[in-house]
């Protein structure tokens, strides 16, 4: 096997130019967010000194996600995917001067924090279905695995050197400075999105409504493969989701100081997953990568809860990573191979609230039987039931499983549309 073959396959990069712009334009907004996402907690703590307020956060930023996550779906197949995604990056930019605003106040106000974290999410629900949708118009149908690794390698990178990053200007130069980099992120954020192509909708879109969401939960509905991955994944992250007890594993561990690598250790597997990511180009069976990463996620958790040994714990949290990856681009690839375009924002929507509400409910799941059973038994006993679950998915939904992308109907459906597309320009 030669190194190329699992090296980064880089031909949406080069054959691209909106993708270009919107992975340059996405590490940047990551680096910039994360800056916020570390200094905003912190400085909720600072102001109250009481976890409840720290915790209240995602309380309030839940139903925003939801309901806007959703609305943004409708919008995104009724008008100009780019005029949403430069739109809301530029509300998103404008919430981080609120941020860097108070914290140059005397005394900072609390209230103003809730405000823009529900804001942020409202619009990053807004957002997520127009750039999720995006993606599957302008990168060739034969290259959206490697477009999802590109921008699963993208993410991963923020996520490590983003949050370390912060910590150090939070330490050092305060809150202030940490959204000042936020606010600069943003601007070059939309000067690169004021340079995407056009997007419009379709030209008998209809206007986002309530008729038009039950549209898309029908197609949805309609279609086992689409079904399994949303599924799949909710399952995953719904058992086997334990950050909200990793204090206290570190505690147990008598490891304090490994608590910020716990939370940096699955990006960290996904990363290095993605810099060997070159096979998945070459995989056809993109079910099966559903559902054995999600499986392997559920092992390497269960292995994570089972061992007292730091270095294995953290060993097993980098192969979770690594497995949700494979997991996603195998999700990820399916949604943009199958979804018609005209509704690829409303199903966006829909895969807003699979991989985002799935992670809530699963802390609260993780700290709930921590409190019953100890922290060790609430991660390996969770790991446990993900693979148990995403067996049970497997063999209820045996069209996942055996989804292939030469021969499904979507599939082939979707590459001819892209092909008469392309001869018709």
């Amino acid at each position: 096997m030669s190194l190329s073959s699992v090296l980064p396959d880089l031909s949406p990069w080069r054959s691209t130019r909106d993708f270009r712009l919107l992975w340059v334009q996405g590490l940047v907004t990551y680096f910039g967010s994360f800056m916020a996402m570390v200094a905003l907690p912190l400085q909720i703590k600072e102001l109250t000194d009481s976890p409840l307020a720290v915790g209240a956060m995602g309380a309030v930023e839940l139903v925003p996600l939801v309901v806007f996550g959703l609305y943004g779906g409708a919008l995104a197949d009724a008008v100009d995917r780019r005029k949403v995604i430069l739109l809301s990056e530029a509300a998103l930019g404008l919430l981080a001067v609120v941020l860097l605003v108070n914290a140059l106040l005397s005394s900072p106000l609390l209230w103003p924090l809730y405000v823009v974290a529900a804001g942020v999410s409202a619009l990053s629900g807004l957002q997520r279905p127009a750039l999720d949708s995006l993606m599957a118009r302008i990168v060739p149908h034969d290259q959206l695995t490697a477009a999802a690794a590109l921008n699963s390698f993208r993410w991963n990178v923020g996520a490590i050197a983003g949050p370390s990053l912060a910590g150090l200007v939070v330490a050092y130069a305060g809150h202030a400075s940490a959204y000042a980099v936020t606010v600069a992120g943003f601007t070059v954020s939309v000067l690169l999105c004021t340079r995407l192509s056009p997007a419009p909708a379709a030209h008998d879109a209809e206007k986002p409504s309530l008729k038009g969401l039950a549209e898309g939960a029908r197609y949805a509905w309609s279609r086992p493969v689409l079904l399994g991955t949303y599924a799949v994944d909710m399952a995953a992250m719904f058992f086997a989701f334990p950050n909200a007890v990793f204090p206290f594993l570190a505690d147990e561990l008598d490891a304090e100081w490994a608590l910020g690598l716990m939370y940096a250790a699955g990006a960290v597997g996904s990363l290095l997953l993605g810099l060997t990511s070159g096979w998945t180009s070459r995989v056809r069976r993109h079910g099966l990568l559903v559902v054995f990463g999600a499986a392997g996620w559920g092992l390497a958790i269960t292995a994570a809860g089972w061992f007292s040994n730091v270095w294995v714990v953290l060993g097993c949290l980098a192969l979770a990573g690594a497995g949700d990856m494979v997991s996603g681009l195998g999700r990820s690839t399916i949604w943009n191979q199958t979804i018609p375009d005209e509704l690829r924002g409303r199903l966006a929507g829909i895969e807003v609230l699979s991989y985002s509400v799935g992670p809530q409910l699963g802390q609260v799941r993780a700290g709930a039987a921590a409190g019953w059973t100890g922290t060790r038994p609430a991660i390996w006993s969770g790991g446990l039931a993900c693979v148990a679950s995403v067996a049970v998915l497997a063999a209820a939904l045996p069209r996942l499983v055996s989804y292939d992308a030469t021969t499904d109907a979507d599939a082939r459906l979707r590459r001819e549309r892209e092909a008469a597309r392309a001869a018709a320009s």
